[in-house]
């Protein structure tokens, strides 16, 4: 491998691995899948776990319903599938079943539903398996969080992180292997179980509400999620180079709740803000930054993701064709960042 080739990991792997984990310290931890769960790798916990694995099949409704019915009766559920389908088909229940009942005043029940295969780098499913409507759905659901990792350090902590909090969470990993982003981390921050053989302690970079900071900069600010993460920091190398400008970069993970402290303080500090998502731009992280900065500091912001249309084919090795077609490249992140006017101090 060369110096300077990418780290490239799989996030469904790394979120059955970490499934695994938690069953092993869990014994309420469930998985649920729906006719998918070889290729989530989610197959794996029902072989150590085959009390505690369900597959439904073809049956999304029923996938989400039956795990409000385990939540409610104490479990710790996880329910996957590609994100089309969940929360594409189940929309219905996921509002009524899971976000709706709220046992003991706490807001909805315990249920994670984790989906694969989002955004356009689905490639050769086609437009009518490229999710890029999700974002929004379950961001405006009340009671649910949402999460966008953009490696699989990120999944293995925020797997963790969601097994640990009561309550509805929305989590949604690529179906390609990503490159790596986040390293072990610090001692302080970050710990391993006693043999090292993997992350079951809290990562404190994880939280809900919390975005984090990949790179300082005074100049404009690149907030991404997902794939576009990695992005993003080539963006800022570009723009560093070809017009020295220093950028700062955000990891927006947790689309909601947002991190308003952090947008509001990047937009004071750097006058502009560029959102990049393997999403619709309409309702997507990119219009949820821009509904926390114009109520806190308002900026010139421009929105980079899906054109408010759908995908269409393209094989693995065309998707960076797709998602050029659409402008989700680096060098439009830097182009578009570059041309946006920065309001003077106030």
């Amino acid at each position: 491998m060369l110096p300077d080739e990418p780290v490239l990991t799989d996030m469904r792997t790394a979120y059955a691995e970490a499934l695994i984990r938690e069953g092993r310290s869990n014994p309420d931890v469930v998985v649920m899948g729906a006719d998918t769960t070889d290729s989530l790798k989610t197959s794996k916990f029902g072989r150590e776990f085959p009390d505690r694995f369900f597959n439904v099949g073809i049956a999304e409704g029923n996938l989400v319903t039956m795990s409000a019915g385990l939540a409610a009766s104490g479990k710790t559920v996880f329910a996957s599938t590609y994100a089309i389908f969940l929360p594409g088909r189940a929309v219905d229940q996921i509002r009524n079943n899971v976000a709706y009942p709220s046992p003991g005043g706490r807001g909805g029940l315990n249920v994670k539903l984790v989906a694969s295969h989002g955004g356009l780098s689905v490639g050769p499913d086609g437009g009518s398996h490229q999710q890029l409507e999700d974002i929004s759905i379950m961001r405006t659901i009340p009671n649910f969080r949402v999460m966008i990792p953009a490696d699989t350090v990120a999944v293995s902590a925020l797997t963790h992180m969601m097994a640990a909090e009561y309550g509805p969470f929305y989590m949604r990993m690529a179906r390609l292997k990503t490159p790596l982003v986040y390293g072990g981390g610090d001692d302080d921050d970050y710990r391993r179980d006693a043999d090292g053989a993997g992350t079951t302690g809290v990562d404190k970079r994880f939280e809900a509400g919390r975005a984090n900071v990949l790179r300082d900069g005074s100049d404009c600010t690149l907030a991404a999620c997902g794939i576009t993460v990695g992005m993003a920091l080539e963006a800022a190398d570009l723009l560093r180079r070809e017009r020295q400008m220093s950028c700062r970069v955000l990891d927006m993970f947790s689309v909601k709740p947002i991190d308003g402290r952090a947008l509001e303080k990047a937009a004071r500090q750097t006058g502009r803000i560029l959102t990049a998502e393997e999403h619709n731009i309409i309702g997507g992280m990119g219009s949820a930054v821009a509904e926390s900065v114009s109520e806190s500091y308002p900026v010139p912001i421009k929105r980079i993701g899906a054109l408010d249309a759908f995908g269409e084919s393209a094989r693995d090795a065309e998707v960076p064709l797709l998602l050029q077609k659409h402008g989700i490249t680096p060098f439009n992140m830097a182009q578009q960042a570059g041309a946006l006017e920065r309001l003077p101090e106030r």
